[in-house]
């Protein structure tokens, strides 16, 4: 069965036959409906999409130092000049990701409020 990161790779070959153009928005849009097209069919995620899916965008944020509520595919178009050179830094991001230490993925804001909580509860 071929996997989220398998389709990416095809993807990445030749966006054309399955996105129509190298677009980082109808790439977000594919991925959505593949998940959702998995889920309907009770297909349970590998662990390696399911951390995509919860931890792609905190780490993006985090990477490029951007706070928002806009999903991750903007906030990569935020940085580029088009939706080609978006799509194609998306796979550069992506391939950092998968190369991460998952380690460094608590939010050191988040981590730092959550230990001053706990010191003002003790």
């Amino acid at each position: 069965m071929t996997t989220l990161f398998n389709l990416l790779d095809k993807i990445k070959a030749k966006p054309g036959l399955y996105i129509g153009t190298a677009s980082i928005t109808h790439l977000r849009m594919f991925i959505l409906g593949y998940c959702f097209a998995r889920s309907e069919m009770g297909i349970t995620n590998t662990e390696a999409e399911s951390d995509f899916y919860k931890n792609f965008q905190p780490w993006l944020q985090n990477r490029l130092s951007i706070r928002t509520v806009n999903a991750w595919d903007k906030i990569i178009l935020l940085t580029c000049i088009d939706e080609k050179a978006a799509f194609d830094y998306f796979f550069q991001l992506h391939d950092e990701f998968l190369q991460r230490d998952q380690s460094q993925d608590n939010d050191p804001i988040l981590s730092e409020s959550s230990s001053q909580k706990a010191e003002k509860v003790a």
